[in-house]
């Protein structure tokens, strides 16, 4: 599994004209399945989000995690995440997860978080999204299961 995880001030994702989620602060995750992924890699990496030291304590340090900081997150499916441009002009995705196995994947990774205690608010699986994300820092980072 891939991560893009940004720590915001806001963020929001609607589906056409209707807002299907929103979040004040805390953390929006953009989050891609791959072809071998299962259970144990939404596990690893649902843990280590929630326990991510990105935000800041009385000393301005990036000392405390999602759980310290009582912040939301909006998780997002992004199977372009998996995109291979090595070759050629067009992206790949031959090493996405097959759509099925993804949205099981990406629910149960949901679930994962949610057992944390975090409000958390989701995109729509294979819908065509806008996200609103107001970045704070900028603190962007690229997570990836072992």
């Amino acid at each position: 599994m891939k991560a893009v995880v940004q720590r915001v001030t806001e963020s929001s994702v609607c589906v056409g004209d209707k807002r299907v989620g929103h979040i004040g602060p805390g953390l929006v995750v953009l989050l891609g399945v791959g072809q071998d992924d299962g259970p144990a890699d939404a596990d690893w990496l649902a843990d280590k989000i929630c326990h991510l030291r990105i935000f800041e304590d009385e000393a301005g340090k990036m000392n405390r995690s999602l759980l310290d900081s009582g912040g939301e997150m909006l998780i997002v499916s992004q199977f372009t995440l998996y995109g291979d441009c090595r070759k050629g002009r067009r992206p790949s995705f031959t090493r996405a997860g097959d759509p099925d196995t993804a949205r099981e994947l990406y629910e149960y990774f949901v679930r994962k978080v949610r057992a944390y205690r975090i409000r958390t608010q989701t995109g729509r699986f294979r819908a065509e999204m806008a996200v609103h994300i107001v970045n704070h820092g900028p603190v962007t980072l690229i997570l990836e299961t072992p």
